[in-house]
């Protein structure tokens, strides 16, 4: 368990990027992510096994590795739930010192730090009728339920975590001209500006910054949309909203 936070209260998006902000590490989707550059592929293996010999007996159940001869990739949450607990984040403060020991720094949150910073992509699907589609896109995609939840209305994953999620938009009626598919790209808080940035500088247009600094859409010249997000100001959202429904 960890010094500053309680394993029965609750985690807030807040509280765990504050625990694991000035260790590298990022929270995006409920997860804990963090890249470690590799001088090769046998680094990058060394630091992939003591990452996970730090987790002890359950880093199974929290921790996933992508190694690659650049970089490694990391990623913590509690698999069981969907969720993160105190627990993950008393694993990415081993982790970061397990390899640190071989000259590895959990970083890699933003474009000023690596050409491709830890992120990650959702794609959403605008549906009238939820659970008329749900089940083609689960057989198609071979995805899963979210963990912890049987909502017919809920997101899909990939057990392996290597494809993106796939969550849906309830229409209250059918919008001509307009895509029903598009992505959303989940960055670092503190790499957002850049990226919206690089978006708009490359020929993109902003669609709304009306929800910014939750998410900001933007679009091709064709019109073809992606949200960038990040998890912030979305504590606060969920606080009015409960406070509504009270």
């Amino acid at each position: 368990m960890t010094d500053d936070i309680d394993s029965d209260t609750p985690l807030t998006r807040t509280a765990i990027s504050n625990a694991v902000e000035a260790i590298g590490w990022r929270y995006l989707l409920g997860t804990l992510s963090a890249s470690v550059a590799a001088t090769s592929l046998d680094h990058a293996l060394q630091m992939a096994a003591a990452a996970a010999a730090a987790g002890g007996a359950d880093t199974d159940e929290h921790l996933r590795i992508d190694a690659r001869p650049d970089r490694v990739e990391l990623s913590l949450q509690t698999r069981a739930t969907g969720r993160l607990t105190a627990r993950d984040i008393e694993l990415a403060r081993a982790i970061t010192a397990a390899v640190a020991e071989l000259g590895g720094a959990t970083a890699g949150a933003t474009s000023a730090e690596l050409a491709r910073p830890v992120q990650m992509l959702e794609i959403a699907i605008d549906a009238l009728d939820i659970p008329a589609i749900r089940p083609f896109w689960k057989a198609v995609m071979a995805f899963e339920d979210e963990p912890g939840t049987t909502d017919p209305d809920g997101g899909l994953v990939d057990s392996t975590g290597q494809l993106p999620t796939i969550w849906f938009q309830q229409m209250d009626a059918p919008r001509a001209q307009r895509n029903r598919i598009h992505f959303d790209i989940s960055v670092s808080h503190d790499e957002a500006d850049a990226r919206v940035k690089a978006a708009l500088d490359a020929g993109g247009v902003m669609v709304s910054d009306e929800a910014a600094r939750s998410f900001w859409i933007l679009a091709d010249v064709e019109g073809n949309e992606v949200c960038v997000c990040t998890w912030l100001d979305r504590d606060e959202r969920d606080a009015a909203r409960a406070a509504e429904s009270a």
